[in-house]
């Protein structure tokens, strides 16, 4: 199989076309699409199967992308723990496990807006019945079964972390010939 190596120079330039998708059911992100618009970059809002955030390098027959490229990866956005917790114990958690069951084979990273994440789960600063150490176990567990990381991060940054986590991902892809 033929792959295509780009150039450093052809790498940024497509990179700068990348776009941030972000589901319809996505609530809240002034403040993530407030930073990437500032950044430069296209926001479109699309339904996701999983996740709250995707990203793509749309066609550009010019710089050698012959159709859009969606990237197997996403992003899902807790706004804090309470929302988190609520997500597992609402129908046991199914609805949650559902969709990190159909994100199955893709990058998927839950970042949570906190950045005391881990010590607020110790010291039970979230409200929920869960004990530290159940959700913990649960959390570990999820996170082991399917494969994927939780980030805690400061909500200030989320659309930076986002936004960067995408863009190295699509530049090693492209770096790879991947695409």
């Amino acid at each position: 199989m033929y792959r295509f190596h780009y150039t450093d120079k052809e790498i940024n330039e497509i990179l700068k076309t990348m776009v941030i998708v972000a589901d319809t059911r996505e609530q809240k992100n002034e403040h993530i699409t407030d930073y990437l618009q500032k950044k430069g970059v296209l926001v479109v809002t699309q339904k996701l199967d999983f996740g709250d955030y995707s990203c793509l390098i749309p066609k550009n027959e010019t710089l050698g992308i012959p159709r859009n490229i969606y990237l197997n990866s996403v992003v899902e956005r807790k706004a804090d723990i309470n929302e988190l917790c609520t997500n597992l114990t609402n129908n046991n958690g199914h609805t949650f496990e559902a969709e990190l069951l159909r994100s199955k084979g893709s990058k998927f990273v839950l970042f949570v807006e906190d950045p005391f994440f881990d010590r607020n789960i110790v010291e039970h600063n979230y409200r929920s019945q869960y004990k530290p150490e159940s959700l913990r176990g649960r959390l570990d567990s999820l996170q082991a079964r399917y494969n994927f990381e939780i980030r805690p991060v400061e909500k200030s940054m989320m659309g930076h972390v986002i936004y960067h986590r995408f863009r190295y991902e699509a530049r090693n892809l492209l770096k790879q010939g991947a695409f």
